[in-house]
């Protein structure tokens, strides 16, 4: 158990299933109060019953009102969790990226903004951002997701630099295929890139407990991302090379 935790008010959002419902479990088993909040009412509530939680269903960008009351007037740690792994090229509809950016990086942005003045004023508060390895590096076959997955890095990323010296602790986990219906989604590209290496939502819980434990920013439930991260840095020109064999690769399956 994180005792640091114990009796804390948690929301997580996107938490009727996948990630956010194993994260949910985890702060519920660290004796934290916690609110699960998704679209899905009635997978929030699933979810909410099982770890003696609270459900609050509906949009993550308008949850805090009501999450706040849930929680007795405050929240301590706020889960950004809910996202859309939108496919597409430069020619998707601009309907799928507006989607893409709210869900995955303004949901975020609105959620610091009704949070940070209470946060700031009394010199704590913690903002976790469940961001993807493609917040990192890229995912082929999905520019809106892989585009606003870097707004979401580059928002939490922010966050830190900005307001750690007043008590703000900001976690960003980037995990790379994670055994979710957002997997099964993202269809043979997914297949060829993820899911060979995929890994269970409680997998990624456990590395953002670990995080948390350690203080760290940056979470990486597949460790090799950083190799990979330090490559498309290092040698941008070969990493680029490299992602698009795995581009054409993906493109001679289809």
């Amino acid at each position: 158990m994180v005792e640091s935790l114990q009796g804390q008010s948690v929301v997580v959002t996107g938490a009727g299933g996948g990630i956010g419902a194993a994260i949910a479990r985890r702060f519920a088993d660290a004796g934290a109060r916690v609110v699960v909040n998704d679209l899905d009412a009635a997978k929030a509530k699933s979810v909410a019953d099982e770890i003696g939680a609270t459900a609050v269903p509906g949009d993550a960008s308008a949850v805090i009102d009501d999450a706040r009351d849930a929680l007795g007037g405050t929240v301590d740690v706020y889960c950004a969790n809910a996202g859309l792994a939108s496919g597409g090229t430069e020619a998707a509809d601009e309907q799928v990226w507006a989607a893409a950016w709210d869900v995955n990086v303004m949901a975020h942005v609105r959620a610091a903004h009704a949070l940070l003045p209470g946060w700031l004023e009394r010199g704590s508060g913690r903002f976790v951002s469940t961001v993807s390895a493609a917040g990192l590096l890229t995912m082929v076959g999905a520019a809106p997701y892989s585009v606003s997955k870097h707004g979401a890095y580059a928002f939490a990323e922010w966050l830190s630099l900005t307001y750690r010296h007043r008590g703000l602790k900001v976690h960003a986990i980037c995990p790379q295929g994670v055994r979710t219906d957002m997997l099964t989604a993202a269809g043979s590209a997914g297949d060829l890139v993820l899911a060979p290496t995929a890994i269970e939502p409680a997998d990624v819980a456990d590395a953002l407990f670990a995080g948390i434990a350690e203080d760290r920013f940056l979470i990486l439930p597949h460790p090799e991302v950083a190799e990979y991260y330090a490559a498309r840095a290092a040698t941008p020109e070969r990493w680029l090379t490299n992602m698009n064999h795995i581009q054409q690769k993906w493109e001679a399956a289809r």
